[in-house]
Formats: structure tokens, C-alpha cells, sequence
């Protein structure tokens, strides 16, 4: 047989495509062609120059390695790297513990250090002593820029004082919300959204990725570089104190946003102009049982009486889809789904077999904080590693290695890990312990380069100030505010309020109460809403009579810090548990289950915890009070409500009583004032429901939506 010219061309031309298409796909996940950026080699303290090229000589051996070269193709320099690895280096990429940043912008650790972070070391002692290259930040300087010389500082520290120079990478839980939890930062310099909650009123999917969009930017101009969001999970439970999260209880909706958001953060592929999104909490955290939460030892499980595991996964499809760079497991047992009642990062049928092998997800798995400590020393943060409670904190470490999880949230104490590798060497053998480790080391490593931090993790700080907040920015975030802002009553065609109109605004009391983490915040008035704002829209009167109308400003029902268990109610013989109430006057729990969905036959703990006809007051019962007082004074004049919400209301206590009532996510006043004086027209729709009484409310299943009477 012989070829002709045709032929021949023809092969050649096969060739020559079949290179080009190699090509192309060997280059698909390669980082850019491009020398390493001019303020690398400003800012770097190693550098190297190879055929006239400068590089950052990050092992500081006089010459390029792989993993230095920014046009080596990723997964060979990924390779390179963890070659050169030893094992501390390699246990030390696994961990995540929060770190205190100095509000001057200094990395050491000062003896004064407050609020969270300071309960950890400074980053520079984890990356001498750990080999730790992950750090999450809870409080930072209100000035961004110091956040930004921070970075820098830190960077440059890890590359003089680690043997790999391997960058460090810094996390955030979310920024950009007006109000300040321990789950929604303050904003502090950064643009100010309403909550989670208020983007699902909303529903505007071009909306939320424009938000994203800009915390991505915001984020990247101070060095942060991993999203601890979003939360996608649903609020299917409404009593949950993590609702304020999520985008509500509609799998549908949630998914569109998450899309949204993901896309927002990262773009189609993860780059280096991406922020890792960290999706949370698979597979879904929102079936609570009667609302109680697992941070705390009174909740280990969460529970699917209308057998409705799979809606919650929904939006985490959504998420894969959208190439999501991480997902975080919840802390809670998924009580009766698998075939051992054990919390989800320790959970071989969640991890592996449902989001590994099902869902093909081959992206960090980070647990969430603390599930391995041995004790409670942060409370909240402390002991949760349910359903495995008896095992040693090593033993816990490995057992989430098996699992399948990646890297350990909170913690930075790598011997557990240390030990935890020779149970896997004595368990399987050195090879596939060694396999098992680098592959998680691989994953994590695999974003650190695709989001460019070995080319440049530096920041121009001058630059910085200009970027976070900025009146663009401002704008969109102020406007999404009023986009979200819920008209649920306005009787009479009360609003919009006249200019000339006398408003009677009475203080709130906000009573005494505890922080997240324990500490005392006393009792208090405030002026609900300030009144130098108030009076550009409207005249100020000081009391009842001579006023035209009331608007009187309240925050859903409270139930406090360990909302439903009462430790001195436990020590009295008592099971210690009590409703939690989405009511402001004392509520009896007549409808509670008897006995409870989610006892814990484990020894030393309670097997029913029902609260059945046990009686609560919500802790602001205050505000209902000052409602009727203040309706009473009126004496027929128009009462608006303004409802501030995390979770949902009992709203039927008060509702008949007023004229108007409008629900909030938790935005700024002039938002408020903007919609209740017609400068706005108001257009938010609820993305929950809210329950016409407590009755409805204990009969509905914990992983169903829509399932109360509204």
C-alpha cells in the first residue's frame, strides 16, 4: 500500500491539529505564559534571575525550580512541590486556625490582642512551628489599608522563614452586611450590603453576582483570597439562629443565587483574579432539630422527618456546577441518612461516597471549625466532635482523613495529624498514607496556584484605600439594601409619610444579653432610629400627643446566646431543654413533640428532650410592649412597625394593632426612611415564611419548606 499526495497532506494536516489540540488542552489548566508581576520582584526578599528573567526563588536554593517557574504547566509544578515536602510541611497545609491582625498592621502577636482571633497565635508563630500556610481573620484594622501592609508583612515573612517559600493564603467568613455577627463580620470599611436573607427577597440573580463581584474586588485589594461563603444552605427550620445566611427556604431560589454568587467570586474558571469560594454547610445545615444549633454539645443531630434529605442538596448541585472551589460539611450528624450516626466531616457516606464518587467533586473539603478539640475552651467553637466522642483528638484527625476531608477549620496543632498518619501507616501501609496525605496536600496546593499567589500574593497598598468602599460600590450596596426592604402591611395607604407629617419615635430598650462566645453586653436604650436622619424626611415630635403618627422599631423575637437548654434547669433534675420562641409574650409549648425526634441514645446523654408544657418569654419581650404601650398613647393615630429580621415572627401578636409593617434584613436607616417616605417604591418579597402562631410551627417537619400556616 502507498500514499499519495493527498494522502499524505491529509496526515499531515491530522497532525498538525492533533499537536494543536494537545496543545491546547495541556495549556487549559496551566497558569498564564507571563513573567512574574513587577510588584513580586519589588516586594519579594528572594529572588533569582535565569536567561535574563527574574524570578522569586521561593526554597532560596540558587536556582529555578518547577514550582517557581510561572510557565511550568500547574500540575507540574504542584508535583514539584509536594516532591520537595516533607511531612510537616505537608500536615502543616492541611490546617486553617483564625489569627489576630494588629490594627496598625503588624504581624507579631501583641499582649493586648482582643476578640476572636486572639484566642490563637499570631500567623508568624503557626508558620514557624506548624509549617501552616492557611489562616482565617475575624477582626481587622478599620483602616483597609493596614490590612493590606499586614499581608504584605506576612508574605514576606513566609518566604524568608519557611524552608518552601510557599504563600500564605488568608480566609474571611463574610464581610460586606450591615450588621455584625459572629457569622456576618462588620463591615468595617468594606461595602454594606443587607444580609444573605435580603438578596433572597430580592431574587435578582444579575444582583447577587454583582455583589460577589464586589466582594471579590474588595477582598483581593486587602490579600484575602478564600471566601468562607456562601451559605446555601435552607432555612426550612425556622427557629435556626443561622437563618440570616441563607437565602431562605426555596431550593430553587437558592440554587440560582448560589450560581450567582460562585460565578460572582470566582468567574468561569478559578484564576488569579478569583476569590476560592468555600461553599457551605453540605449538605445543607438547615434541618435543626426544633431550631437548636451544633455549635453547642445541646444539638448534635439534625433530622429529615418529612424524609426530604435530598431538596437540601439542591443548591449544592447548583454549586458543583458552578465549579465551587471548596465546600464545608456542617457540624451536626445527619441523623437515620447514613449508615452511621457520626457528625458529617467524620461521615465516609457524606464525604466520599455522596460528594466525592456521586457529585465527582474533587475540590477542598475544609471541616467547619474546631470538630476535633478535646475540650470546650472556646464554647461555641469548642467540643464538637459528635458521635465520635470517644476517640482521641488523633484518632479524629484521621478518621476525618478516611472520610475524605482535606483540611481541618480552626486548628493548628499538627501533631493529631502526625500521629494520625502512622495509624494510617499501620493501617494501610506507608505508601497509601503517603498517597492519602498528599492528595489532600495536592487539592489545597492546586488553588494556591490557579488563584496566583506564587506569582505574586502582594498587594500595591496604595491602591487599596481606593478600592474597598468606594462611592461605586457604596451605591450598589445602599441600593440592593433598599431592593430588599419587605412592605408587609400598609393599611389605609399610610405610607409614603409626608414631609411636613409629625413622626412620634419612641427608644428601644435592648436588654441585657450575652456575645456569641460568652461575654456580658449589657442593657441599654438606643434611639432606633437616629434622629438627625429621621428629620430630613419628616418632623421629629417628642411625645405621642402632638405627633401625627408612631414608627416604632423592633428586632424579631430573642431567645439568647443558648437559646432552648437551661443549665440551672438541668442541675434541678430536669432534661434541661425549653422551647425556642417565635413569640414575644410567654408562650407554653403545648404542641411540642413528646418525645423529641432527636434524643441521643449515647451514654451520658438525653434520650428525650422534649420541652413539651414547658413556658418561655422571648428575652425582648420589650418591643411587644412597646408596641401596645405606644398604640395606646396614639389612641387611634397611625403605628408603623418596623420588624429588623434574623429569623421569622409571630407577627399575629401584634399585627391588627397597627397601621403599617415592613421587614427588614437588617439594612441601613435611610434605606427604612427612604421607602416608608415614598422616595422608594418598596419591592422585596419574602424568601421564608412567617408562621401565623407557635402551634404551626412545632407541627412543621424541620427539613420541609413552606410547611407552616402563614
Amino acid at each position: 500500500m502507498t500514499i499519495n499526495s493527498i494522502q499524505m497532506e491529509k496526515l499531515v494536516g491530522y497532525f498538525i491539529l492533533g499537536f494543536l489540540l494537545l496543545m491546547s488542552y495541556s495549556s487549559c489548566d496551566n497558569a498564564p505564559k507571563k513573567p512574574v508581576p513587577a510588584i513580586a520582584l519589588e516586594k519579594s526578599h528572594v529572588k533569582i534571575e535565569v536567561e535574563g528573567k527574574a524570578f522569586r526563588d521561593l526554597n532560596k536554593n540558587g536556582k529555578l525550580d518547577i514550582y517557581e517557574d510561572t510557565n511550568a504547566p500547574i500540575e507540574d509544578r504542584i508535583n514539584d512541590l509536594v516532591a520537595q515536602m516533607n511531612l510537616e510541611e505537608k500536615a502543616g497545609s492541611l490546617f486553617m486556625p483564625g489569627v489576630p491582625v494588629n490594627d496598625d498592621g503588624t504581624i507579631e502577636k501583641k499582649p493586648n490582642a482582643t476578640g476572636p482571633g486572639a484566642r490563637y497565635p499570631a500567623a508568624v508563630e503557626n508558620i514557624v512551628n506548624g509549617k501552616l500556610n492557611h489562616f482565617n481573620v475575624w477582626g481587622i484594622p478599620s483602616d483597609p489599608k493596614l490590612m493590606g501592609v499586614w499581608n504584605n508583612s506576612l508574605q514576606n515573612y513566609a518566604e524568608e522563614n519557611s524552608r518552601l517559600g510557599i504563600p500564605v493564603t488568608i480566609a474571611s467568613d463574610p464581610r460586606h452586611h450591615f450588621s455584625n455577627t459572629i457569622f456576618s463580620m462588620s463591615a468595617n470599611g468594606f461595602t454594606q450590603f443587607c444580609e444573605t436573607t435580603g438578596l433572597g427577597a430580592i431574587g435578582d440573580d444579575e444582583l447577587v453576582k454583582t455583589f460577589a463581584d464586589i466582594v471579590r474586588k474588595e477582598y483581593l485589594a486587602v490579600g484575602i483570597w478564600v471566601a468562607l461563603h456562601p451559605q446555601i444552605d435552607l432555612s426550612t427550620e425556622p427557629r435556626w439562629p443561622r437563618i440570616s445566611g441563607t437565602f431562605g427556604e426555596d431550593a430553587a431560589l437558592t440554587a440560582r443565587m448560589a450560581t450567582a454568587y460562585i460565578t460572582g467570586l470566582q468567574g468561569s474558571e478559578l484564576n488569579d483574579q478569583s476569590v476560592a469560594a468555600m461553599t457551605k454547610h453540605f449538605p445543607g445545615g438547615g434541618p435543626q432539630r426544633e431550631g437548636l444549633d451544633p455549635h453547642f454539645e445541646i444539638q448534635k443531630g439534625q433530622i429529615y422527618p418529612g424524609n426530604n434529605f435530598d431538596y437540601h442538596l439542591i443548591p449544592f448541585e447548583a454549586a458543583f456546577r458552578a465549579k465551587t472551589a471548596s465546600i464545608m460539611p456542617y457540624y451536626g450528624i445527619p441523623t437515620a441518612q447514613t449508615d452511621e450516626d457520626v457528625a458529617m466531616a467524620y461521615n465516609k457516606s457524606i464525604i466520599t461516597d455522596l460528594l466525592r464518587n456521586k457529585y465527582q467533586f474533587d475540590g477542598v473539603v475544609c471541616t467547619d471549625w474546631g470538630v476535633t478539640r478535646p475540650d470546650a475552651g472556646m464554647a461555641a467553637f469548642g467540643r464538637t466532635p459528635w458521635g465520635v466522642e470517644s476517640l482521641t483528638e488523633a484518632e479524629r484527625h484521621y478518621r476525618i482523613l478516611k472520610a475524605g476531608c482535606d483540611q481541618f477549620g480552626g486548628n493548628n496543632d499538627v501533631e493529631p495529624v502526625l500521629e494520625a498518619y502512622q495509624m494510617g501507616i499501620d493501617e494501610m501501609g506507608e505508601e497509601a498514607m503517603r498517597q492519602r496525605m498528599e492528595q489532600s496536600a495536592v487539592r489545597l496546593l492546586k488553588n494556591i496556584f490557579r488563584t496566583g499567589l506564587f506569582e505574586n500574593p502582594y498587594l500595591n497598598v496604595e491602591e487599596t484605600k481606593a478600592i474597598v468602599g468606594n462611592p461605586e460600590f457604596m451605591k450598589a450596596g445602599f441600593e440592593a439594601q433598599l431592593k430588599s426592604v419587605v412592605m408587609l402591611k400598609n393599611k389605609d395607604q399610610v405610607m409614603p409619610i409626608a414631609r411636613e407629617k409629625k413622626v412620634y419615635i419612641p427608644q428601644r430598650y435592648v436588654p441585657a444579653a450575652q456575645s456569641f462566645f460568652g461575654a456580658p453586653i449589657p442593657a441599654r436604650w438606643e434611639d432606633p432610629i437616629k434622629p438627625d436622619l429621621a428629620k430630613n424626611y419628616f418632623n421629629i415630635a417628642a411625645n405621642p400627643e402632638e405627633a401625627d403618627m408612631a414608627i416604632v422599631v423592633i428586632n424579631n423575637p430573642e431567645n439568647g446566646r443558648t437559646a432552648g437548654y437551661s443549665e440551672e434547669l438541668a442541675k434541678t433534675g430536669d432534661n434541661g431543654f425549653l422551647p425556642i420562641s417565635l413569640q414575644y409574650d410567654t408562650y407554653t409549648a403545648t404542641e411540642a413533640r413528646d418525645p423529641s425526634l432527636a434524643g441521643d441514645s449515647r451514654p451520658g446523654d438525653v434520650l428525650n428532650r422534649t420541652y413539651k408544657n414547658k413556658i418561655v418569654t422571648a428575652n425582648n419581650v420589650s418591643d411587644l410592649k412597646m408596641i401596645r404601650e405606644t398604640v395606646e398613647k396614639m389612641n387611634g393615630k397611625p403605628v408603623i412597625v418596623i420588624l429588623r429580621m434574623i429569623n421569622p415572627a409571630v407577627v399575629a401578636e401584634f399585627e391588627s394593632e397597627v397601621t403599617g409593617l415592613i421587614a427588614n434584613f437588617r439594612v441601613q436607616d435611610q434605606a427604612i426612611l427612604d421607602i416608608i417616605s415614598g422616595k422608594v417604591e418598596p419591592s422585596g418579597l419574602l424568601p421564608l415564611q412567617m408562621p401565623a402562631n407557635m402551634a404551626t410551627v412545632e407541627q412543621q417537619f424541620e427539613d420541609v419548606p413552606f410547611d407552616m400556616t402563614p
